[in-house]
């Protein structure tokens, strides 16, 4: 299936905040800074990934189920959208 913005778009910000949060890990690190500041930023970038991960499979999810309510064939198949949902957990 492909990434449509209209699917993507929270997804995309999460990832992006994440971006900026993991650069600011970085930095704590390369700058020798308190570690559980660093691993508290580590812990949030992480749940971000996560969540932008699991915002990426509902989205697929409901583009399927929508395309099955228009009698047309899903672009996946709920057992591969079911094998990456397991692959993120």
């Amino acid at each position: 299936m492909k990434l449509r913005p209209e699917m993507t778009s929270d997804a995309l910000t999460r990832l992006k905040r994440a971006r900026g949060q993991l650069n600011a890990v970085i930095d704590m690190m390369e700058d020798g800074q308190d570690c559980r500041e660093a691993l508290t930023q580590l812990a949030a970038v992480s749940k971000a990934v996560d969540r932008a991960g699991y915002k990426i499979i509902a989205s697929g999810m409901r583009h399927c189920n929508t395309a099955r309510e228009k009698g047309e064939a899903p672009e996946m198949t709920e057992e591969e959208l079911e094998k990456l949902f397991l692959a993120l957990a």
